[in-house]
């Protein structure tokens, strides 16, 4: 189905009458099709917050366009870059079985695509069904360059639960009254923590509860009785949403393009990159309704955008001329990480009978990740806590992009000194991770160091938070994979005792995981998809 045609909301998708005629003909379905598209990234004037000024796109659109697609097609999109950077898209979620290439992380997986350039991009999706997104993958475009990827199932087969009437992407966004790469280049300049943004988005609008907002604030109509199918997506450029509707319950059927064991909920949390959908029954009194959406922020002392975004549901035989301010949800406060705990804790994955956990271990890898502070001179360029610089890392190595070239293409061709393969499979040095840390630890070295994985191996990561600089909560993305997520816990990981608790029957299956504030997670896959630079990406800068 064309994205263009693919409005915001659909009812249902697919109506159609079967009539059967018992004759020696037999009906088929189409195995798969081929998408194509064309993506312009060009800059938009959009008006924000009372202000106008220009953004970056994909055909003009904020969010961008919808791509609407079956499991088992093929989609071929051209970019062309008619804006003034530098710019690749990735296309989160998707497997890339057998098209490395296709990928799409700047200086990774490609070279971007320069202003005036072309690049196309193609990939089928096997095997994959629920809600993906896509982005712009170089620098911090991704505030605004992003869209939706809506994988149905193939013709013939239905999802795991009922047949809602109506289908809606909710696309949570973050929003800056600034250029975000001028936000971007002054962080990066001064060494300190960006600016937070000015307000979060449901669909590219504020909502009633930000200034100059109420007229384009988004709106979902709906009939009563009415079953609804919410695709979440949280697209914000770094931080973690509480995501609920007023007086409704949602039921969580699907994670990161994987169907889940259904469970109700008042309240969802999204963390960035990840996408949840949630069936939602039209069962209250014919009204209109908040949906909200606020900061989770788990790091002390840290500046964090502490606004509401607002949509609204709205009932279509609400009475007429009801125009009161709709009823708003009771949203966590910001740092509720047991109403976290609660929500995560109850995912429990459906598994197809012919995938297994991994149990036997190949590659037993250990990664902490978190922030750490570069020592400076005292100057401009060294601003953050006492004359230091932030930088994030993993086992204490702040990864540095290549410029010349992209990994890929030097691991291809075999070009020397664009990066080594020494990254630490373990911490180079064991620490109470989250106990005191001795400021010996707190600043990492900088490299573009890799690790190599055999082809078949069962991999097991342990990702470990830190309390360097603070504990904090880390979303973080596994390019080419969805992974079991088979434990999470609070403290250090303990093998010892900790691995006797994981799920290895049904575990949550995703593509991000949220890493919990002070706290550990430990993910399973197999390396099965070759030829491809995986990379591990956490948006914390």
């Amino acid at each position: 189905m064309d994205a263009k045609n693919f409005g915001c909301c659909i009812r249902p998708l697919f109506q159609f009458l079967l009539v059967v005629l018992i004759l020696r003909f037999t009906a088929s379905f189409p195995v798969s099709e081929i998408h194509y598209h064309e993506f312009d990234v060009q800059e938009t004037p959009v008006k924000r917050l009372c202000r106008t000024h220009n953004i970056v796109t994909v055909n003009g659109q904020f969010p961008g366009p919808t791509l609407a697609v079956r499991n088992g097609d093929t989609v071929v999109i051209k970019v062309t870059n008619r804006a003034r950077y530098n710019v690749t898209l990735h296309w989160h979620g998707i497997r890339q079985m057998r098209t490395p290439w296709a990928d799409g992380p700047e200086y990774v997986t490609q070279c971007p695509i320069r202003p005036g350039a072309t690049y196309t991009y193609r990939f089928t999706i096997e095997d994959q069904e629920g809600t993906l997104w896509w982005h712009a993958h170089s620098r911090w475009l991704r505030a605004t360059v992003y869209g939706a990827i809506v994988i149905f199932p193939k013709f013939g087969s239905s999802y795991p639960f009922p047949k809602p009437n109506l289908e809606v992407p909710i696309i949570l966004g973050e929003w800056w009254n600034r250029n975000i790469i001028d936000v971007m280049r002054q962080a990066l300049f001064t060494g300190a923590a960006p600016n937070v943004s000015d307000a979060y988005t449901i669909n590219g609008q504020p909502g009633d509860l930000y200034r100059c907002s109420s007229k384009a604030t988004t709106k979902i109509s709906v009939k009563s009785g009415e079953t609804i199918l919410l695709r979440v997506i949280n697209a914000a450029l770094n931080q973690q949403l509480f995501f609920s509707i007023a007086n409704h319950k949602l039921t969580v059927v699907e994670a990161d393009a994987n169907y889940h064991k259904p469970f109700t909920t008042r309240v969802i949390m999204v963390a960035p990159g990840q996408t949840t959908n949630v069936l939602l029954t039209a069962d209250q009194p014919p009204a209109r309704y908040y949906m909200a959406a606020s900061a989770y922020a788990t790091a002390q002392n840290a500046p964090f955008d502490n606004t509401t975004t607002t949509a609204i549901l709205e009932y279509q035989n609400a009475q007429s001329g009801s125009s009161s301010r709709p009823v708003l949800p009771q949203l966590p406060t910001f740092n509720d990480t047991a109403t976290v705990t609660a929500f995560t804790s109850q995912f429990r994955s459906i598994l197809p009978t012919n995938v297994k956990v991994p149990t036997q271990i190949d590659e037993n890898l250990f990664f902490t990740v978190g922030l750490g502070l570069i020592n400076c001179t005292p100057g401009p360029r060294c601003q953050g806590p006492n004359n230091t610089r932030f930088a994030a890392s993993m086992n204490n190595v702040s990864f540095v992009l290549p410029r010349r070239t992209s990994l890929q293409q030097a691991a291809y061709q075999n070009i020397p000194g664009i990066f080594t393969t020494d990254f630490p499979p373990v911490p180079p040095v064991k620490f109470d991770y989250t106990g005191n840390v001795s400021r010996a630890l707190w600043q990492p070295t900088s490299g573009t160091k890799l690790y190599k994985l055999k082809f078949g191996s069962n991999v097991q990561i342990v990702l470990q938070d830190t309390a360097i600089v603070t504990t904090e909560d880390h979303p973080i993305h596994l390019h080419g994979y969805h992974f079991f997520v088979v434990g999470q816990g609070f403290g250090n990981f303990n093998p010892q005792t900790d691995t006797s608790k994981f799920n290895l029957v049904d575990p949550p299956v995703r593509n991000t995981i949220d890493v919990p504030v002070g706290g550990w997670a430990v993910i399973r896959f197999v390396a099965d998809n070759p030829g491809e630079i995986h990379v591990i990406f956490f948006p914390v800068y």
